[in-house]
């Protein structure tokens, strides 16, 4: 008996113990809590001062830095030690620039919607959860809305790792004059959703083609007999879906609570890898961050050796090309349009003598903007 009291005593004061370490840890919780609250609003009453400083300067000025946004997160990535993964510390601190920036500027971003779309769920990564956005019917709609004052920025997807470029935007920089200001890149996880619990059933499968073709081992092997239907965005996808016991929807998570659908299969894509890049287009010049892409629109003649031609300037400037994807020119059959990506800022001394160069051997060269790599 004595034993047993014994025993109970010392649970006890284990659990006493417990509950202190408990107690102790929490109120050190809370006071990082409440020094985390001084620090933010310091840090956004200094971004006010900043919107004073500029408007003093120039009563049209800009407040979004894409540079300085990328150097803030870079930065912070540097310093990181965990345990928070670089990842979660770039979301936290968009979250921060981004509810400071909403004190100095209201934007409105146009993005190809509608509503659950991957396209949203970018804008949304890079411009913050409470920014003001117009879902629009199509890649074009996005240039027009910026062209026309309405919105300050679009999003818009250019490629993915998987099923490579979206001509629809490429094609629009050949009618438009507007910048890129920035680019997003999205880790794409695609999920199967439907009404009901019973998916093995279903007997069509609404998606993007660009997220049929992402998934199309997945779909061979577990549902070959649902026939594919492509539609305008995986948004459309969810709301057919939402409308037919006998279909399903792959698309964003994000979709799912708005078209009222269940999540049966998450992350059902080929590739665990899969991301899709997307532009920020606008009017804006933006400044080198250190680490920079650069976006060239160039076209020529079809002549012999055209493309040497062309790609010559780069390689004698010691400028690495990423990218090359050609389009046809739309004013002479069989002559065409080169998109070229090189790493760098259009104010490098390397780019710099590199377009001087190209200059002489192109019809056209237009720089489509430079802006900061994507910080993941």
């Amino acid at each position: 008996m004595n034993d047993f009291k014994g025993n109970i005593a010392l649970s006890n004061t284990t659990v006493s113990a417990t509950n202190a370490a408990l107690v102790a840890l929490r109120e050190r919780i809370d006071a990082l809590d409440t020094q985390m609250l001084a620090l933010l609003n310091e840090r956004a009453r200094c971004a006010e001062e900043v919107a004073h400083t500029k408007l003093a300067e120039d009563p049209k000025a800009k407040f979004y830095r894409p540079e300085r946004e990328a150097q803030i997160l870079t930065r912070m990535q540097s310093l990181n030690q965990g345990p928070l993964r670089h990842e979660q510390i770039t979301h936290l601190f968009r979250e921060i620039i981004a509810s400071c920036l909403a004190l100095e500027e209201s934007m409105r971003i146009a993005y190809l919607g509608p509503e659950g779309t991957f396209t949203q769920e970018a804008t949304f990564k890079h411009f913050g959860l409470n920014v003001a956005t117009q879902p629009v019917d199509s890649i074009p709609q996005v240039f027009r809305e910026v062209e026309a004052g309405r919105v300050r920025y679009g999003v818009v997807p250019i490629e993915n790792s998987t099923e490579g470029v979206i001509t629809h935007t490429l094609d629009m920089f050949m009618q438009s004059g507007l910048r890129i200001c920035g680019e997003i890149s999205l880790r794409i996880h695609q999920n199967l959703m439907c009404r009901h619990a019973n998916w093995q059933s279903v007997q069509k499968v609404y998606s993007h083609a660009q997220s049929l073709a992402q998934c199309r081992y997945w779909l061979d092997k577990n549902l070959p007999q649902a026939e594919r239907i492509p539609v305008s965005s995986n948004a459309e996808a969810a709301r057919l879906a939402s409308l037919d016991d006998t279909a399903a929807a792959i698309g964003s998570r994000q979709a799912a609570p708005i078209y009222g659908l269940q999540i049966m299969q998450d992350s059902i894509e080929d590739n665990p890898n899969n991301t899709t890049r997307f532009l920020v287009i606008g009017d804006q010049v933006v400044s080198p961050s250190g680490n920079d892409r650069t976006s060239l629109l160039v076209s020529t003649r079809n002549r012999p050796g055209s493309l040497y031609h062309l790609l010559k300037p780069l390689a004698e400037n010691g400028v690495d090309m990423t990218r090359i994807e050609s389009r046809p020119s739309r004013t002479t059959n069989w002559e065409y349009s080169f998109f070229l990506d090189v790493r760098g800022h259009e104010q490098d001394a390397a780019i710099g003598g590199a377009l001087e160069a190209l200059r002489q051997e192109a019809e056209v060269v237009r720089v489509l903007g430079s802006y900061p790599v994507a910080v993941m």
